[in-house]
């Protein structure tokens, strides 16, 4: 019997999604353990060197590749960016509700479309959209109306948030940017050029940071980010990029709090309020959203 078709792209992003929700649960354990540009340099370096080896056997770096190196420079650094205010944000805020602040991300994210490429929206993925984020604000305000009318984000959800404007606006500029290098290519580009970024404004805490003094815990850390969290999650994401619609793969996005939920069980931190369960609710229904096929209705019929 034939699997359906796409299964094998939902399957990727499901381990995709999984993936990402384990930086959030593991990087609260050591965000107070070492500086946020020193943990994500390291990331970076590591991560370039992997993806490196993987383009280097897969599609090739060549000198072409390297045509207007400052591109990488830019957007590493906007992207390291997202990461050192992730880890700055996890030092107070908790991950359930860091991952809610994520899921913004795809709102912003159809703006700077808009803007940078005049990508347009359709009304099914408005609407996901719309209700993925009234979701995440409930998390992030957790449940509690007053200080939703106060706007009374904590310094943690705040810092995240700028984070993810980053990583909205990181998206459209690497199509814009893009000259035809491999996907491989130019991730692995990126990445070595945020671990410049990052060495340049942070040396001060990569020289202060006691290497062979830290825990197991944060060598652990380091590494999941660097492979499963970088290199793993990219291959997943180009694998299902072929297989599905960017909405289908974008809606993956909104299962990250739930994912988070599950990580946070597993390492024995309990589950979040309730209250705030509804909000979560209210993500995956974004996903069920942009999940269902807006072409259905014009599908071929079978004989």
């Amino acid at each position: 019997m034939r699997a359906a078709p796409g299964m094998a792209g939902h399957l990727a992003m499901l381990a995709f999604s999984l993936l990402v929700a384990g930086s959030f649960s593991l990087g609260a354990l050591v965000a107070n353990d070492i500086a946020p540009a020193a943990i994500t340099a390291a990331r970076f370096l590591f991560a370039a060197a992997v993806l490196g080896a993987l383009a280097a056997m897969g599609p090739g770096l060549r000198a072409a590749h390297l045509a207007a190196p400052w591109r990488y420079l830019f957007l590493g650094a906007i992207f390291g960016a997202y990461f050192v205010l992730m880890f700055e944000g996890l030092k107070t805020a908790p991950p359930v509700s860091m991952s809610a602040v994520f899921t913004l991300t795809p709102v912003m994210s159809a703006l700077f479309g808009w803007m940078l490429l005049r990508q347009m929206t359709t009304p099914r993925m408005a609407a996901a959209l719309a209700i993925g984020a009234a979701g995440a604000l409930w998390v992030i305000f957790r449940a509690d109306l007053g200080l939703l009318l106060a706007f009374a984000v904590g310094r943690g959800e705040a810092l995240f948030f700028l984070g993810c404007v980053a990583h909205a606006v990181f998206t459209p500029l690497l199509a814009r940017l893009n000259r035809g290098e491999p996907a491989l290519v130019s991730t692995a580009l990126v990445m070595a050029g945020g671990f410049v970024a990052l060495a340049a404004w942070g040396w001060g805490d990569l020289r202060a940071t006691a290497w062979l003094e830290l825990s197991p815990l944060v060598w652990v850390t380091l590494m999941y980010l660097a492979i499963f969290a970088s290199a793993v999650t990219f291959m997943l994401l180009r694998f299902a990029a072929l297989r599905l619609p960017s909405a289908k793969v974008m809606a993956y996005t909104y299962l990250t709090p739930t994912w988070v939920i599950g990580w946070e069980v597993a390492l024995g931190h309990g589950v979040p309020p309730a209250m705030v369960l509804p909000g979560i609710g209210l993500t995956a229904l974004a996903l069920v959203i942009l999940l269902k096929d807006e072409d259905a209705a014009h599908a071929p019929r079978r004989a």
